[in-house]
């Protein structure tokens, strides 16, 4: 057996084990609350580092997320990132700008990072791109919109409220992301590992508050229609899944996508059916989203609304989405590296 048979039956072996992954996390039930993009693939380099530099050039995105509007902008994102691919070192390298503000009291979340992937052939199939990120990370609090129990009163009297005294303090640190994704011309996989270095986010003086390992797996197959991605009028329909694991929270994204220039529909489904969460009130329900997008040869643009479906759904407002992906400086077509087959912007 040469080294190309024994690469391709190892890429043939850890795809089954992807599989095997994928429906024994099916099992679990999921709920989590996190920064996050029902667009999940139009925000590329928060989803894995290997998708730095996967389009054959430079890269501008734009997210906006605004979830649970009726609660009064309970959960508020917004997300930049630059990346590009260098042909000659088949690398690909970016920076990400993300920052979460949550509540009255303005929770806020804001990290930067530079992300670096390579990109190599295993065989005449299959590409394989390994990454890495290294971001900062700060979280904040506003405490002077903090609200306790004994500022509550008929008399309105507050002048020993605890508050005064409580030690709250923003708090920054170093944190570490890797990730490795496998694709073929129409199926792709992947896996992801946030938070390695397991930083300390306690906001108080002392505390301790380890930022647990966040895991997630990825995947889907695309199939193509009227010609092949690059032709004018093709048409294709993708399915795709998302997991992701921290903790004790657990959360699984389904979705399809059809594609036909210049319009993109799809419709994704977050939540297990049939099991519920860990104190068997509820079913694992979460939402239902729609997709909608236009694409021009540099530009895309899309947008999404989260249906909530769970005990909620009376009071969120759902989640309004928005992305921007615009692309430049793409090298000539004979020069260009394996696309990756994922819906292009989710879209």
């Amino acid at each position: 057996m040469n080294n190309r048979e024994a690469i391709h039956q190892w890429v043939v072996q850890a795809a089954r084990f992807g599989v095997f992954l994928f429906f024994y996390f099916t099992l679990f039930y999921a709920s989590a609350q996190a920064p996050q993009f029902s667009q999940f693939y139009a925000a590329p380099l928060n989803l894995a580092p290997s998708f730095a530099g996967a389009t054959n050039g430079s890269r501008l995105v734009m997210n906006y997320r605004n979830q649970w509007p009726q609660l009064g902008n309970a959960f508020v994102t917004y997300a930049f990132s630059f990346d590009h691919y260098f042909h000659n070192y088949r690398s690909g390298a970016g920076v990400v700008l993300l920052r979460d503000q949550a509540g009255s009291s303005r929770l806020a979340n804001t990290r930067g990072g530079l992300v670096y992937s390579y990109n190599f052939k295993v065989d005449h199939r299959w590409t394989m791109r390994p990454g890495v990120q290294f971001l900062y990370e700060q979280i904040s609090i506003d405490r002077n919109r903090l609200i306790f129990g004994d500022q509550l009163s008929l008399t309105g009297d507050n002048s020993n409220s605890s508050h005064t005294s409580v030690d709250m303090d923003q708090r920054g640190y170093f944190d570490a992301s890797s990730s490795l994704l496998v694709y073929s011309a129409n199926t792709w996989a992947g896996l992801t590992f946030d938070n390695m270095m397991r930083p300390n986010q306690s906001m108080t003086s002392g505390g301790t508050s380890r930022l647990p390992l966040k895991f997630s797996v990825y995947g889907g197959y695309r199939f193509d229609y009227g010609g092949t991605y690059s032709q004018q009028g093709h048409e294709s329909i993708s399915i795709a899944a998302l997991y992701k694991n921290q903790g004790t929270f657990h959360q699984f994204d389904l979705g399809v996508y059809w594609s036909k220039d210049p319009v993109s529909l799809g419709l994704l489904y977050r939540g297990i059916p049939f099991l519920k969460n860990p104190a068997g009130s509820i079913m694992n329900n979460d939402a239902l989203v729609l997709m909608g997008g236009l694409r021009t040869r540099d530009l895309r643009i899309g947008y999404s609304y989260d249906f909530t479906i769970s005990r909620l759904i009376n009071n969120t407002g759902g989640a309004h989405e928005i992305s921007v992906i615009y692309q430049f400086n793409q090298i000539p077509a004979a020069k260009r590296h394996g696309r990756i087959p994922c819906p292009d912007g989710q879209l």
